[in-house]
């Protein structure tokens, strides 16, 4: 795993924090919720395909024993 999808997912969550204050404060919970959601949901994508490319090497590595 590279530390830059750390970041990445860092970054991300600081950014949807920072914009979920800013519609909560302007009565839009609706929207932020939305948004929290959505932030969720591409960090999970982002977790599903490191796992599968994790799968790949492994599935590789005992292609190469066998």
């Amino acid at each position: 795993m590279d530390i830059s999808m750390v970041y990445r997912i860092a970054g991300l969550g600081i950014i949807i924090a920072i914009l979920n204050i800013v519609l909560a404060q302007a009565g839009r919970q609706e929207q932020a919720q939305m948004l929290s959601l959505a932030g969720v949901i591409i960090v999970l994508v982002w977790i599903v395909q490191m796992i599968s490319n994790l799968f790949a090497n492994v599935e590789t590595v005992f292609q190469l024993w066998h």
